[in-house]
């Protein structure tokens, strides 16, 4: 098969976008009946930089149309299978970044929606993003028996998802791309390591950023075995190369053994619990999960032992966007969930925490006290907190002290670093000291402001400790407190309700997360409020 690549001259200003478009059109002019597959760039609809939303939608709503009419009529012109980029309107008003899949005949049988948008796609362009938090398989289009999967662009860096998309079989890997920031030899690196990775063809089409520019542009063919067929680098124009799309690259197992593909070499010693926690499970991080939302506090402890893990489990599986969870150091400075600084309320044993190493108290019954259906289970650490949940919720972590020793809270931020869940958690405390020493060293981590001794004065302490959140103590709030945290950009947590009504009067005050003991009844309540997201 003869495949083709056209790489279009691309400008930052947007004021020529007319005849920036007019010069692709002439590109794809150049194609004819000897190419079987050609390949366009990202957002053809956009031939030149749009730097706010409006002039994005405007080039979009200007040449969308005629770019994917042109398409349509190149592939029936030419025979071929032609991959387009531009927005589609169909699933969203706002638009999706969208490779289109036309066969020979000129009709649309694919649509590849862009996986990872840029941070500026979606605060700045406002393109649906939405679909992005679904656990989704990689997307393959079948075509004459060619299996093609897709990259658009910012996906191209996620080096995680090869490996998935080479689980698919796929035969043609097609990258609508810009990636104009990157070298060529970056680039050609990216892409050599995509092809051996997934033992498949690579077809990238991006800009031309100017001829005399070593950064953008790269559109190439690579095979599976990482050799480069063609290269445009930053020349204007069009190339061509021919292959096999069924042509495999097989080497050796490991030294002496029979041939494999890379991929099926690397699958069988394959450790997923060593990457970033990734998979279905996994949900929006706090910056971005929507609001109004439940926190189950001390997990749901209205039918598992408070702080344990079977507490959190069951909040998670029913759905918890947040776990509440209170956290103690031991006499040797290990860390575990308990909410008094006592034993004797939760568990068989006496007197402080911190009097106890981790083994001693691990002597100890925590469940009996709640149910003997619950008898010898022993007291949870912060770490097999998150061994289990870590990403697959927000935990809002109530430190009840650091210690006298500072590496003690260095603990709780390395622990929280080492499972890559500090877009996960915040940290919530009604110690003034305790919050300005987060603010000075751990600034990067979200913090709530608790109450302590200053109830009325909450949001002016979290204001001053630059937090994030504040957790109003009920019924020491008013709706002007609420209209003042939301005015400096701070979100607001009440603790409790477990009552459905008292709920309601919560939410309709605009508080935005509720702490409650009894999940399944005040989350039913919560979920039909749940109406927006912050950026």
């Amino acid at each position: 098969m003869k495949v083709c690549i056209i790489q279009p001259a691309y400008s930052t200003d947007y004021s020529r976008s007319s005849f920036y478009f007019e010069e692709q059109l002439k590109l794809i002019d150049r194609c004819d009946d000897t190419m079987d597959i050609i390949v366009l760039p990202e957002s053809c609809d956009v031939p030149c930089l749009a730097k706010t939303r409006e002039e994005g939608e405007a080039s979009s709503k200007k040449f969308n149309k005629i770019i994917l009419d042109k398409a349509k009529e190149t592939a029936k012109r030419c025979n071929a299978i032609v991959f387009v980029n531009a927005r589609s309107y169909k699933e969203s008003d706002s638009g999706r970044n969208t490779t289109y899949a036309i066969n020979r005949q000129g009709e649309v049988v694919g649509k590849y929606f862009k996986q990872h948008l840029t941070p500026g796609e979606v605060t700045k362009s406002r393109l649906d993003s939405d679909y992005t938090f679904e656990h989704s398989e990689p997307s393959v289009i079948e075509i004459e028996g060619i299996r093609f999967s897709f990259l658009t662009c910012y996906d191209f860096y996620f080096y995680e998802a090869f490996a998935n998309i080479a689980r698919q079989n796929v035969d043609i890997i097609i990258g609508c791309s810009h990636q104009r920031s990157d070298t060529h030899s970056a680039l050609e690196i990216i892409t050599r390591n995509l092809a051996y990775n997934t033992n498949a063809y690579v077809i990238r089409s991006s800009v031309s950023m100017d001829e005399s520019s070593d950064i953008g542009g790269a559109s190439m063919i690579v095979a599976p075995n990482g050799d480069v067929l063609a290269n445009l680098y930053s020349k204007v124009g069009t190339a061509t190369a021919e292959i096999d799309p069924h042509q495999k690259y097989y080497k050796p197992a490991g030294f002496g053994n029979p041939p494999s593909a890379h991929y099926e070499y690397i699958e069988k010693g394959r450790r997923p619990w060593k990457y970033r926690p990734a998979g279905s499970a996994v949900v929006r991080h706090d910056d971005i999960m929507p609001y109004p939302r439940t926190c189950a506090h001390r997990g749901f402890n209205t039918i598992a032992p408070e702080n344990s893990l079977p507490a959190f489990g069951a909040a998670v599986a029913m759905g918890a966007e947040e776990i509440e969870f209170d956290l103690w150091f031991t006499k040797d400075g290990e860390v575990v969930s308990i909410h008094d600084h006592t034993l004797e309320r939760v568990s068989n044993g006496k007197g402080n925490v911190w009097d106890y190493t981790l083994d001693e108290l691990r002597t100890l019954d925590f469940g009996a006290k709640h149910g003997a259906e619950f008898s010898g289970m022993t007291i949870p650490t912060f770490e097999d907190i998150l061994k289990k949940f870590a990403c697959h919720c927000i935990m809002n972590i109530h430190l009840k002290t650091a210690g006298d020793k500072p590496e003690y809270l260095g603990k709780v931020v390395s622990l929280i670093k080492k499972y890559d869940c500090e877009k996960y958690v915040y940290f919530m405390s009604g110690d003034d000291k305790l919050l300005e020493r987060l603010q000075r060293e751990y600034p990067d981590i979200s913090r709530c402001c608790g109450a302590g001794s200053g109830k009325w004065e909450i949001v002016e302490r979290a204001i001053r400790y630059g937090c994030k959140k504040v957790q109003l103590f009920k019924p020491y709030f008013n709706q002007e407190m609420i209209d003042k945290a939301h005015e400096n950009g701070i979100i607001c947590n009440v603790f409790w309700s477990d009552d459905p009504e008292e709920t309601q009067k919560f939410l309709d005050m605009g508080i935005d997360v509720i702490l409650t003991n009894d999940y399944n009844r005040v989350s039913q309540v919560v979920n039909k409020k749940r109406k927006y997201i912050t950026y």
